[in-house]
């Protein structure tokens, strides 16, 4: 990998930013990209390095942005006139080589998506160990005794994919709560007996908590699995985080707000064009034309007629 491109990949992982990466596996001359050849794909469709020219780049981008939405890999295969189209199996996507050139290329595309945040607000032997677990399935965890959330949540990127679980036994719990619910994080909940809940929701409608707000609390915090020792309690907390994260969306954690982008097919080689960044556009008969190259552009601007069925 170009140095340049590893030391962007390590930035943005550090910075929790998603992006994909693309790696040419395999190729069948003549193709521009050799194996090994590697691009990093940002969410707006934006590409560092080099995996091809204008057929294999669209396509790239396209598929990388729909792995960051569902956050699975894929092998994209292109395959040219004449080339070996593998037999269709699951996790392969499949697109001809519309360049031409021909050559086939297949290229594993990579989501790398960031953690998801769980910020534990208290202190005590059930945020400990719910600390200890979370970090081993992968959670981004942080720990915030009550007192300091004041100064310290601001230095947080609190969001939908993001979890808070207040635990400060009462001596900070509506304090710790009444900012919490004011950020959109997904999922808040407090670790109090059903009494001690009970009385703080009372105690937060009385402040001015939204109701909306209150609805997004879970309290007491955790599944009702009949778990009794803190070591259960945290046990029964994770598993309704994960729970709650995977229920309260349709698109991939960290990247649910990236829609997919307006499409357009090229008339000349049958390529989808991504309408916003395409480089090549032309209006005939009062709409707009996009193309894949500067040679698919020429071609239709010499007969429109010709192609003007593939519309």
């Amino acid at each position: 990998m170009p140095e340049d491109l590893l030391t962007l990949a390590a930035d943005l992982r550090r910075r929790g930013e998603p992006f994909a990466l693309a790696t040419v596996v395999r190729c069948e001359r003549p193709t521009s990209a050799k194996p090994g050849a590697k691009a990093l794909i940002r969410p707006d469709g934006s590409v560092t390095g080099w995996v091809g020219g204008a057929c294999a780049e669209p396509v790239v981008a396209r598929e990388a942005r729909a792995a960051l939405r569902d956050g699975q890999p894929r092998l994209v295969v292109l395959v040219g006139d004449g080339g070996r189209d593998p037999a269709r199996t699951e996790g392969i996507v499949h697109y001809p080589m519309t360049c031409h050139s021909g050559g086939t290329l297949e290229i594993y595309v990579e989501p790398f998506l960031p953690k998801a945040m769980l910020l534990l607000v208290g202190h005590g032997p059930v945020i400990e160990t719910l600390a200890t677990l979370a970090r081993s399935a992968g959670y981004d965890v942080a720990t915030l005794p009550g007192e300091t959330l004041a100064t310290a949540l601001h230095g947080f990127a609190l969001g939908p994919d993001s979890s808070v679980v207040v635990a400060t036994h009462g001596e900070l719990d509506e304090d710790a709560l009444t900012q919490v619910l004011a950020t959109p994080v997904g999922y808040v909940s407090l670790v109090a007996s059903r009494k001690r809940a009970a009385s703080i929701l009372e105690t937060l409608h009385r402040r001015g908590v939204p109701r909306e707000h209150l609805g997004r609390l879970k309290a007491p915090a955790g599944l009702d699995i009949g778990a009794v020792t803190p070591e259960e309690i945290a046990v029964s907390i994770l598993a309704e985080i994960i729970h709650a994260r995977h229920s309260r969306k349709t698109d991939h954690l960290a990247v649910a707000a990236f829609e997919p982008a307006a499409e357009a097919k090229d008339p000349i080689c049958g390529m989808t064009v991504e309408t916003a960044t395409a480089r090549y556009q032309s209006d005939w008969a009062g709409r707009s034309v996009y193309f894949c190259c500067l040679r698919c552009k020429e071609l239709f601007d010499a007969d429109p007629q010709r192609y003007a069925a593939a519309l």
